[in-house]
């Protein structure tokens, strides 16, 4: 059987991952960002160790990175990535599904249909596979800005965009401290769930905790809303529980204050691994002088994204709600 180009790009990366793997004692992911940074650079050198230095570089000598499509690029490193990450101990190693990423980046398109121009922030970038499907999908002249305190994410991110010739910029920094940004259009994120540690910074935001760590979900959401200008819009992939914790209430008066809630998708369970893990897409328009809140919410319960037929229908149905929408805002 052929080979898809997906697969040929996928088994070099991983092969060559392991032959840095096997002299260096780093894990998976680390080794990863070496070979994507050698592949950008054409060039790989490890002084200590002139045998690996010589094998990799004729694994770069084998590849010929014009063969690819940016698609193919993502794709393969996307495997590379979970493999790493099946291995890997670190919570925060975790990526958005590629499913998922697609259907923020069509929310993101049928928002932003009129713009030419777009800039795009996610403030927990990660890999950045959500923040570069966004922008491979609106398919214009789009700016990207990520954030991410990880460094082995980070080099991940900086490689795979890079690799794609997207225009990207990243922070390497507490996503929850101050940027060196203007205001963007949008605002796209897979929200990090749990507590933030820092109580003194949190302390600066209207929607920290009374007591205790404030929850860093909560936020990100914020923090999102104070990088959007207004008008502006956030795609944020949440929590199903976010509306049902202890400090929802606060949550709910926050967004009521700052934001119109454009509408909510609830992801199909079947899509996580149990009922805990689920999660739904919020859309929100940051209010501004000529913002109003849609008539009824996009509200949707999706089916199970291997249900084609059914998915068609339902696309349809958003297809029309958004019209609608739209044609009210202007």
């Amino acid at each position: 059987m052929n080979k898809t180009t997906i697969e040929v790009f996928y088994e070099w990366i991983d092969h060559t991952t392991e032959m840095i793997q096997q002299h260096k004692d780093l894990p998976y992911l680390d080794c990863l960002a070496l070979v994507l940074e050698s592949l950008l650079e054409q060039n790989f050198n490890d002084g200590a160790n002139s045998l690996l230095t010589n094998n990799i570089q004729k694994q770069l000598q084998e590849m010929d990175l014009s063969s690819f499509s940016s698609d193919d690029i993502r794709k393969a490193t996307q495997l590379a990535i979970l493999k790493g990450m099946k291995g890997s101990t670190q919570q925060q190693h975790v990526m958005t599904p590629d499913t998922i990423a697609l259907l923020a980046g069509y929310l993101a398109g049928k928002v932003l249909d009129k713009q030419e121009k777009v800039r795009v922030f996610d403030p927990a970038s990660g890999t950045g596979n959500l923040l570069e499907t966004v922008i491979r999908h609106l398919g214009k002249e789009t700016t990207g800005y990520g954030s991410e305190i990880d460094q082995t994410l980070l080099k991940l991110s900086v490689a795979t965009a890079n690799l794609q010739k997207l225009s990207v910029d990243f922070f390497h920094q507490d996503s929850l401290r101050p940027f060196l940004l203007d205001p963007v259009d949008m605002v796209v994120s897979d929200l990090p769930v749990g507590y933030y540690p820092d109580d003194v910074n949190a302390s600066q935001y209207k929607l920290h905790a009374d007591k205790g760590h404030s929850y860093s979900h909560h936020l990100f959401i914020e923090q999102g809303i104070n990088y959007v200008q207004s008008g502006g819009y956030l795609i944020f992939i949440i929590p199903e529980f976010l509306f049902d914790s202890d400090q929802a209430e606060q949550l709910r008066a926050y967004l009521h204050e700052y934001v119109h809630i454009v509408g909510v998708l609830h992801l199909p369970e079947s899509t996580f691994k149990s009922k805990n893990n689920a999660k739904s897409i919020l859309i929100l328009q940051k209010k501004g002088k000529n913002t109003s809140a849609p008539k009824q919410p996009l509200l949707v319960k999706l089916p199970s994204l291997k249900n084609t037929r059914a998915m068609e229908d339902i696309l349809g149905q958003m297809n029309t709600w958004f019209s609608s929408y739209l044609t009210d805002e202007q």
